[in-house]
């Protein structure tokens, strides 16, 4: 089915917080829009609106044809407690309610007299051909294929909490090449991917036929996918369809943005001289009339007469220029928008050797990574990739001396300082207050430093007074960046930092690792990040394996 759905002047919010407003947006078959800005502009609230979950402030959003099927995929932090593979797959991608909806309309075909009066065969053909769009009808055979062709070796009733990070996010990216919607709405389907999971779901959403639209930090991804940028400029209070790909809204934004400094400037300047020679021949005006005053004999008409016809034209002069002034077509100044001024603080040098791993081997479950021979060295940049599942945590904690060995050796160097960003952001967590928790890292800092501190991460004040387990992951990544910046450190371990930041932020912590001058170990999917972080060496790490590039 080919479907379009179309949002006119869409305003959308929470409380009586208006996060964007007059958004209009058609997402047509074989459109694929991503929507950026930065996190708290209100990408997901639209996503939301567009699913029919929540209800616009204001406008309206309409499908053609009415019964398409749209398919939204929010960003799952949590996995629900008994929930299987099968389970999982069968909600995400919408067939367990279509399920329902036929069972339920199957089970009032028995009902003489429907209390809404709706013919229930009519009901039943309409929850039928749900049923089957959704592909409810071969689900259960088609999963094991596509498990197996994502590299997971899993029985569909295997339960979602006892797998990895790393498998989790493959059966995700399972659960959306299962689906068939008519228009899918995508957040964040990039997080915690590998680069063959990317370049899967890549190939699948430049594959769809329906419209898509999608919220992504991920700028490789964005590039290779979207054909149209919604950006959501929470600063300047607006949003803007841009054409072309994702490269093509970077040259553009800059431009437009470009122009309307110009266009203010121009205007200020302008409007700065017509006040300035306003205030002059005012001064002139007042001037006259003294001088004129002061000279004139008190019997000389003629003077006194000429000295009036001056200051009457320097009068009028004055207000032809304010008349001036009030007929300018006010320019509005651009805001400046929230930027993350973000440095890494610096520890004193370590040893010359951080770490050493001598013919390690560290077993954790079915699961073996080594043996391992490598040297960090202090001020070494190392990049480490490999697919999900392979032994980049693992490694991760043998570096860092926080996995014994079960064969081999491996030591932690003296004067080691490590500011780390893990995976699952376990750092700051629990029940605490943001500020509480924090202080808990930094004794030496006062409770007003430390607030000051993370209102410059964008946590201001209903943030440091929330529970840590309650903040997003983008808001709990920010305060890791936060400790980074009040705590020296001289390893610095950034395992997939990207995942829940926003672009600005990517952009100025990529800038603070330039400046940063001790060790990295750095694990990222993030393809451009890989371009633009500085490394001295390359490790990959496949199967429990470590080769160096």
């Amino acid at each position: 089915m080919t479907a379009t759905l179309v949002a006119r002047g869409v305003a959308g919010g929470y409380g009586h917080r208006t996060l964007f407003d007059a958004l209009d947006l058609t997402i047509a078959p074989g459109d694929v829009v991503g929507v950026v800005g930065a996190n708290g502009a209100g990408k997901s609230t639209l996503l939301r609106l567009l699913a029919g979950v929540d209800e616009p402030q204001a406008g309206t959003i309409t499908l053609a044809p009415t019964d398409a099927f749209v398919g939204w995929l929010p960003q799952e932090h949590e996995r629900v407690p008994g929930e299987t593979v099968a389970q999982y797959i069968g909600r995400r991608t919408g067939c367990t309610r279509a399920t329902d909806e036929m069972d339920a309309a199957a089970a009032a075909l028995a009902d003489p007299s429907p209390p809404d009066g709706a013919d229930p065969a009519d009901v039943y053909s309409a929850a039928l051909e749900r049923w089957l769009a959704s592909g409810a009808a071969d689900l259960d055979e088609r999963i094991p294929a596509v498990l197996a062709d994502l590299g997971l070796d899993l029985a569909s009733e295997t339960e979602m909490t006892s797998l990895s990070g790393g498998q989790a996010a493959r059966v995700g990216l399972a659960a959306l090449l299962l689906s068939r919607f008519d228009i899918a709405l995508l957040d964040e389907p990039t997080n915690d991917l590998d680069l063959d999971g990317l370049e899967r779901l890549e190939a699948f959403v430049r594959g769809l036929r329906g419209g898509v639209a999608l919220v992504s930090h991920d700028r490789e991804f964005l590039a290779r996918c979207v054909t149209r940028v919604l950006e959501l400029d929470l600063a300047q209070g607006s949003n803007r369809v841009f054409g072309g790909g994702y490269d093509a809204y970077l040259e553009e934004r800059a431009t437009v943005r470009r122009h309307a400094r110009e266009k203010y400037d121009e205007f200020a300047d302008k409007k700065a001289d017509l006040v300035a020679r306003a205030r002059t021949q005012r001064e002139w005006s007042s001037q006259g009339v003294r001088n004129a005053m002061k000279k004139a004999p008190d019997n000389d008409k003629i003077r006194r007469k000429a000295a009036t016809e001056s200051s009457e034209k320097q009068a009028q002069k004055v207000r032809q220029m304010e008349s001036r002034i009030a007929r300018l077509d006010e320019v509005e100044e651009p805001r400046k928008e929230w930027q993350l001024e973000f440095t890494i603080g610096a520890a004193p040098r370590s040893s010359s050797v951080v770490s050493t791993l001598s013919s390690a081997v560290f077993t954790q479950g079915p699961f073996t990574l080594g043996p391992v021979s490598v040297q960090v060295n202090a001020g070494e940049r190392i990049g480490i990739t490999g697919p999900n599942g392979a032994g980049k945590s693992t490694l991760l904690r043998a570096l860092l001396g926080r996995q014994e060995p079960t064969e081999g050796t491996a030591g932690l160097g003296a004067n080691v300082r490590i500011g780390e960003i893990d995976q699952a952001r376990s750092l700051l967590a629990g029940t605490q207050p943001l500020a509480i928790a924090f202080e808990a890292f930094v004794p030496e800092m006062g409770s007003a430093d430390v607030r000051t501190l993370l209102a410059k991460f964008g946590l201001k004040a209903d943030h440091v007074n929330r529970p840590v387990d309650e903040l997003s992951p983008g808001e709990r990544t920010r305060a890791g960046l936060a400790l980074l910046q009040a705590r020296g450190v001289n390893v610095l371990v950034l395992d997939e930092p990207t995942n829940h930041l926003d672009l600005p932020a990517i952009e100025q912590l990529e800038q603070a690792l330039e400046s940063y001058d001790g060790t990295l170990l750095l694990v990222t999917h993030d393809r451009r990040m890989l371009d633009a972080v500085q490394t001295d060496r390359h490790w990959h790490v496949d199967a429990g394996r470590l080769t160096e590039a």
